[in-house]
Order: structure tokens, then sequence, then C-alpha cells
């Protein structure tokens, strides 16, 4: 079992001293993610809402009543706002206009300007922006209703607060009957990206690496390896285990970079973990297969990197599974890229257990024996024609 750890770990070494990995491997994937949470990520509560105007009362009390309903606030000037929600940074914007704040001091009626927002999230935003605001009105008809029966203004507010406390008011609960935004209910806004880009960059990563494979092969790596006292087996073992510990460095470095930085939710980490090593193995096969089986390392690179963002873009590794058509779900099911993501889908949304993703990790498990074997065999024959 030495050899094959050596082999294993020569060849990571190996990858990580290459300088052309750091921003394809470290630096793209977060981006990525970044860029597609920021533009299509929902924002895992009732939306955001950015508020341009002069600072006061008004805009505090609609803030507050704004983040009552689990919408989150923030405010910046009115070109920053409309900036916002035209690239989709937030989910609906909304302008104070100048005299605001001494109409809302004065009892007068005020005009605000609501910008909703083109994403998914826009329209519901605007509602709750709408609700907030309709809130805030009736508020204030209650406080000038009682300061014209002679209540101080302040105590009238006082004493409402006080009523609203005691008071549990009735509720109303609206459940969206779309299966698509039911399932992503309650999700973070990086997080199906962060998924997403996991598979891709796994299987792509793993491809493009088959190029090593064609040098060793070219340059006698594994010929000169073979003349060591060791067994053919463990040397081809050995480069195996080597694909197998790139790809999953590559998946276990996505999970930790955005659980860090972005806050995605893996679930239950070691059954994630779990599904990461079986795509990896899989993974490892095809670049097995692909080095053994081309001669030249350039082109080896152009076929990994193409097929890579074909079978990704297929089986859910670059856009959801769930807004696939019903045919094209089933097609996506011959890639491994749908299993492991249906498996990631059911640990990370529905708090699934083991024996929920058994059939999604039996079918990776077996996946990747096939291409394995295949892989070592074609390596074996290659090496022996070439010796």
């Amino acid at each position: 079992m030495r050899p094959v750890l050596a082999v294993a770990g020569a060849e990571l070494r190996r990858f990580l001293r290459d300088k052309s990995n750091i921003f394809f491997v470290f630096i793209f994937p977060l981006l990525l993610v970044l860029v597609l949470g920021s533009q299509f990520g929902g924002s895992g509560g009732n939306g955001n809402v950015t508020i341009a105007g002069e600072a006061g009362d008004l805009r505090e009390a609609i803030t507050t009543q704004l983040e009552s309903q689990d919408v989150g606030v923030q405010t910046a000037d009115h070109a920053t706002t409309l900036e916002q929600v035209s690239r989709g940074r937030t989910d609906a914007g909304l302008i104070l206009p100048d005299g605001a704040e001494a109409a809302y001091q004065a009892g007068d009626p005020v005009t605000l300007e609501v910008v909703p927002g083109s994403g998914a999230n826009g329209m519901a935003t605007q509602q709750q922006l709408t609700l907030a605001v309709g809130a805030l009105q009736l508020h204030e008809a209650q406080v000038t209703a009682l300061t014209d029966l002679g209540v101080d203004s302040d105590r009238a507010r006082t004493e409402l607060s006080t009523a609203a406390d005691q008071v549990t008011l009735p509720g109303v609960q609206v459940q969206d009957v779309d299966e698509v935004a039911q399932e992503f209910a309650g999700v973070g806004k990086f997080d199906v990206g962060a998924s997403s880009q996991l598979l891709l960059f796994v299987f792509l990563t793993s491809l493009a690496g088959s190029a090593t494979l064609i040098q060793s092969r070219s340059e006698g790596v594994i010929a000169r390896s073979l003349a060591a006292p060791v067994s053919s087996t463990q040397v081809l073992l050995g480069q195996a285990a080597g694909r197998f510990v790139i790809a999953a460095f590559q998946g276990i470095y996505i999970m930790v970079a955005t659980g860090l930085l972005f806050g995605v939710s893996w679930g239950n980490p070691a059954l994630s973990v779990l599904v990461l090593l079986c795509f990896s193995a899989v993974a490892a096969g095809a670049a097995m297969l692909l080095g053994a089986s081309l001669d030249n390392a350039a082109a080896a690179s152009g076929v990994g990197v193409g097929l890579g963002l074909v079978l990704a873009g297929i089986g859910g590794g670059m856009v959801p599974l769930e807004i696939f058509s019903d045919t094209m779900r089933q097609v996506a099911h011959f890639t491994p890229h749908a299993w492991a993501y249906d498996a990631l889908a059911k640990i990370t949304r529905h708090d699934a257990g083991l024996v929920d993703i058994l059939p999604e990790l039996g079918v990776l498990v077996g996946i990747a024996a096939a291409v394995l074997l295949l892989g070592t065999w074609a390596l074996r024959r290659s090496v022996a024609r070439a010796m």
C-alpha cells in the first residue's frame, strides 16, 4: 500500500506545483459561485430592499417594519440603488423623494417610488414592501386618531406599541405551489451554485489533468517507476489514486472555501464528503481512461475540458436539474453528475440521511468501479505498448 500512497502523493504535489492551476483550481470556481449566486440566487428570506433617501424617522420606521417581515434592508444613494436593482443585486429599491421626511413629520401624505427588480424575488419583495408601507400607514393613522382625541403624540405611540405587544396578530401563511419554488424555498443564494460548481470543477480538473498522465508515459516516468522494486499493479493503482486525490482535493477545497466565504450550507458534512469521494472516484476513472486513450497531452486537455463542460451542462453542473424538462432530466441521469447532484440536493435541502442517498451512492460506486477498471486496463495496455 505504501508505494501506491507514494505515487498518489507525488501526483498531488506535481498538481499543486503547477502554477497554471492557481487561477483555474483556486480562484475561478469561487468567482463563478459568487457571480451566479449574486445574479440568480435567492436571498434565503423574503428578499432584500435597498432604500435611497434622507435618513430620519420615516426611513427608520420602514426599515424596522421590513426587518420584522424578514426582509433584508440596506441603504444607498439614488444612483447606487438603481444600479443595484438593474444588476439584480437587490430585489427591490425604495426611493424616498426630497421632502419626504418633513412631510412625514408634519403628518402630510408622502409618495414613495418602488423599483422592483427583474429577479425571481422581485415581485414578491415588492409585495413585502407594499405590506410594510401599509402597516406603517395604518400605525400613523392610529396615532393621528389618538392625538385628535387629545392624547400626546409620544404617549400615543408608546401605548400603541404596548398594545401591539399584548395582542397576537392573526398570521397568514402563503405557500407557493410551484414545485421548483418549493424545492428552493429557504435555500441560501450561493448554495445551489456551489453544488453545481463543485461537480463541474471536480470533473473538469480531473479530465484536464489527464494530460499529466500522458506526459508521465511519454517522459518515461511510469516506465522508471516500474524499474523500482514495485509491481506494475501498485504503479497503476498509484496513478489511479493520484487522480482520485486530485479530484477530492479540488472538491474539498470548494466545500471549505464556499462555506467560509459565502456561508454555503453543505448539510451533513460527512455525507456530503462521502458523495464527493464517490464522484471523485468516477472523475479519476474517466481521467485514467482519457489519459490512456490519447497520446497527445494538448489534445487530451482540449477533449477533457470539452467533455467536462458537456457532461456538466447535461447533468446539472451548470443549471439546476429542477428546471429541466422531464425528458432532459431522464437524459441527465446518464451522467454521473446528475446522481451526485440529486444526492447533494437531498442532503443540503432535505436533511437526508445515509439510507436516503443509498440509490445515488450505489450508482456512483458502480460507475466508478467500471471506469476505474477500464481506465486501469487501458493504461496497462498503453504502458506495455510503449515499452
